[in-house]
């Protein structure tokens, strides 16, 4: 599965690895993690990450983003995780290098790299890239295994979407077994400041449902600027949060910004994700995401996800 990967890492000295923006725990894990794997296993090649600002999961980063110029990739290899369309790379540059490949667990939605290992089994990017590892024989070291956890948790909403398989847990015992502090990793991801937690009982305020119990949340320009957060955290942060609600099987966030309204898409049972290709996004069967031009058309969306909610009743 990962051979034509491996041959071109060992093939090229300067390799650089990008993610999509706006990264959660399992963009900057597997990126971090493939990282640190390649320096394990090939301390002679040069390896940098590039991105945007890692907003709340600052903490995974423990050095900077690396400094990148545009003369790094002539003769490189760029390497390409957890994105599934061109838009959502950080730093289009990616296609300056001499070779492209890509990992990602996405639902396809267009060819981005020369050579790409797309799988939709995995729940993860960071579980690809613990798989290429164990299959390679790669030496894992802790860091690069607490890198890949934090990601396979994140995404696995903590082994417990459907997506978690027993593959899932058996790469999670096998990321363990290199001696990392699961506990350090969860109280970093889920110890929030006494703001935050105020911050998404307001949220819990806001919900609303449709007639087929669909809930959302809608957040103007003006509302979401007086949260004095970053839109991320309102947008992909505050979704959870109608995620337990009983008898809600498909809930939708909807965040004003300069760019459009951003659309958080999320079910417990059902594919929503055809709807978010629709309106132009993509992403999972259960999790998806879009960004559409206005309420107007915001609304169009929360629609088609009612009929889908009452084509299920």
């Amino acid at each position: 599965m990962f051979e034509s990967i491996i041959s071109l890492i060992e093939q090229y000295d300067t390799i650089i690895i990008h993610r999509h923006s706006k990264p959660d725990g399992d963009a900057l894990g597997s990126q971090i993690g493939l990282k640190k794997l390649i320096e394990t296993n090939f301390p002679l090649k040069k390896v940098l990450c590039v991105g945007d600002d890692a907003g709340r999961y600052a903490f995974m980063q423990k050095d900077a983003p690396d400094m990148v110029t545009d003369e790094d990739y002539k003769g490189a290899l760029a390497i390409i995780l957890d994105t599934s369309a061109r838009a959502l790379i950080s730093d289009e540059r990616y296609a300056l290098a001499s070779a492209t490949a890509r990992i990602d667990h996405h639902i396809f939605c267009e060819k981005i790299a020369q050579i790409e290992v797309t799988d939709t089994a995995f729940e993860s990017c960071c579980s690809l890239i613990t798989a290429l590892a164990a299959e390679s024989g790669w030496t894992v070291t802790s860091e690069a295994a607490e890198a890949l956890y934090t990601g396979m948790v994140t995404d696995s909403g903590r082994f417990r979407y459907d997506s978690t398989t027993p593959d899932t847990l058996r790469r999670a015992a096998f990321l363990l077994e290199a001696g990392i502090d699961a506990q350090d990793i969860y109280r970093n991801l889920y110890a929030d400041d006494f703001s935050y937690i105020r911050l998404r009982a307001s949220f819990v305020l806001k919900v609303k449902f449709t007639d087929n119990n669909v809930a959302y949340i809608y957040t103007t320009a003006d509302e979401a600027r007086e949260c004095g957060v970053d839109t991320f955290t309102i947008s992909r942060g505050m979704v959870g949060v109608m995620g337990e609600i009983r008898g809600v099987d498909i809930w939708v966030n909807f965040t004003e910004t300069d760019k459009g309204v951003l659309c958080e898409l999320r079910s417990s049972r059902y594919n929503i994700n055809p709807i978010a290709v629709k309106y132009g996004g993509g992403g999972h069967e259960k999790a998806s995401g879009a960004t559409v031009a206005d309420r107007e058309t915001a609304m169009l969306m929360l629609a088609d996800l009612d009929n889908l909610a009452e084509a299920y009743k």
